[in-house]
């Protein structure tokens, strides 16, 4: 297969297994590519893409943009705290404005769950979804599975545990389809109040107690407590909530096997995992990172209709 079964990527729940196969092996052939001296391929050199964030980021947005220059494509960035969103703009009017600048591709962020498939419905630009709400986040889906399968040589058969916020987690959701569409095994942990009431409609285990949950996995992805998300109190205290989910080395070093540990960043350090946890061997946070920009890479790529 040398194409994606979708003309956009709105979601890890649109993708068959071969898409994420296909987009996982690119990949790869572009990690090679960023890892040699001259890191630019003339892939993308005729399309332009509108890096479109209505939600703040750091690390997405760097690695998006990264990700496009490496392909030489033209880059325009878009950011609604200081646009014409704020004088009351709608999305489609600020869309159609950008594709009047004739835009190819739109990669965008939104606060709203599915403003990514509403615009996929209105302009005829590729989309691709860099976090809905607490929807979905496919291309962290995408590179989590990617470390792992690089960390372990592959995904199929292993034990991924998800522990911490699972209810504001647009994470958790999309790594579980993913996941399970490669085959992995996924229990997710936390406590009750940060679980989603269908959670066992999606066919995971549900753990409450963080020993069990690392003594059962092959890797451990530690989501960060989404504060921002939270409108009223889901646990007493952050002191309370890191004596019960949080990861330190003293627990690492207790478990009966290495284990893999997981971010998807920003890490609260100090609460959903220690310092010296993040900064162990056993942790693979900064080659996320890395792999963030190649599997990026990949994804506009093949929707660009390169593949």
């Amino acid at each position: 297969m040398t194409a994606l079964s979708t003309k956009h990527l709105l979601g890890i729940k649109d993708l068959t297994p071969d898409d994420i196969h296909l987009i996982l092996d690119t990949a790869e052939s572009f990690k090679e590519v960023i890892n040699r001296p001259i890191k630019k391929v003339p892939s993308l050199r005729d399309i332009t893409i509108a890096n479109l964030f209505f939600e703040n980021s750091t690390r997405t947005k760097l690695s998006f943009e990264l990700a496009e220059k490496r392909l030489s494509a033209d880059v325009i960035n878009f950011a609604a705290s200081s646009s014409s969103v704020k004088k009351g703009e709608t999305l489609i009017d600020t869309v159609n404005n950008i594709l009047a600048m004739k835009v190819d591709m739109v990669v965008m962020r939104h606060p709203n769950p599915g403003a990514a498939v509403f615009l996929s419905k209105h302009i005829d630009a590729k989309i691709v979804n860099a976090g809905d709400g607490a929807h979905e986040h496919p291309t962290q889906a995408l590179l989590d599975a990617f470390s792992i399968r690089e960390k372990l040589g592959s995904v199929k058969g292993k034990k991924i545990a998800i522990i911490g916020d699972i209810l504001h987690s647009r994470v958790a959701l999309s790594n579980i389809f993913c996941l399970q569409k490669l085959g992995a095994e996924v229990m997710v942990c936390g406590p009750t109040t940060l679980m989603p009431k269908y959670i066992a409609s999606l066919g995971v285990r549900v753990e409450h107690n963080l020993r069990k949950a690392l003594e059962w996995c092959d890797v451990a992805n530690m989501l960060r407590i989404q504060l921002e998300r939270q409108d009223i109190k889901y646990f007493p205290s952050l002191r309370e909530y890191t004596m019960l989910f949080g990861l330190n080395k003293e627990i690492l070093d207790s478990l009966s096997k290495e284990i893999v540990i997981m971010h998807p960043g920003p890490i609260n350090r100090g609460v959903e995992i220690t310092s010296d946890v993040a900064d162990s061997e056993q942790s693979i946070i900064l080659e996320q990172v890395e792999n963030g920009v190649a599997v990026r890479m990949a994804v506009l790529f093949l929707l660009a209709g390169r593949g």
